[in-house]
């Protein structure tokens, strides 16, 4: 059987410091890689299936001498433990390999936007899908501040009652309706 490891490969991961528990566990499980932004790549845990976002974390990546190397990562094992590196970083180097670590070099860095627009009136600014703006309504409405009514329409008081958690009578509800 050959070996499918490259120059590269072995180089990355001499790199690295880990056990063989670490490389046990990199070989076990499964990875999914995502690249989040130049330098950085989304490492996730996909061994825990629904839950494998609660195992997905953000590895930075370093140039040694010319070799891209996973450097540090968000998880706790690498925050908390100096002497060792992660699994998620081990995994990157070994299972994502230097292709993933180069197209997260590659990845072209965000533009800025200046928030500057070319429209002039704020009915334009204000359309944001780019669609029709909507027909103006009448002033028919009450305003918001608008008092209710103390009485029902039917002479008693408030036909829902005091807490009001009722749908009120017809005739109080087409006052409603037209603002009176």
């Amino acid at each position: 059987m050959e070996a499918n490891t490259t120059a590269a490969d072995k180089r990355i991961v001499n790199e690295l410091n880990f056990g063989a528990k670490t490389s046990k566990r990199v070989g076990w499980e499964a990875w999914e890689f995502a690249i989040e932004a130049p330098h950085l790549v989304r490492v996730t845990n996909a061994s825990y299936g629904f839950e494998k976002e609660d195992h997905s974390y953000l590895v930075g990546i370093e140039d040694r001498d010319g070799v891209l190397v996973p450097a540090e990562c968000e998880c706790p094992a690498d925050k908390y433990n100096e002497e060792y590196d992660c699994k998620h970083k081990v995994a990157l180097a070994t299972v994502g390999g230097p292709v993933v670590l180069q197209a997260a070099v590659d990845c072209p860095t965000p533009t800025v936007d200046t928030e500057e627009t070319t429209t002039q009136t704020m009915k334009e600014r204000l359309r944001a899908d780019g669609g029709t703006t909507t027909k103006q309504t009448d002033n028919s409405s009450p305003p918001l501040d608008a008092q209710e009514p103390e009485a029902c329409a039917n002479g008693n008081e408030w036909c829902d009652g005091p807490d009001r958690d009722s749908l009120p009578c017809f005739d109080c509800y087409e006052l409603m309706e037209e603002g009176e």
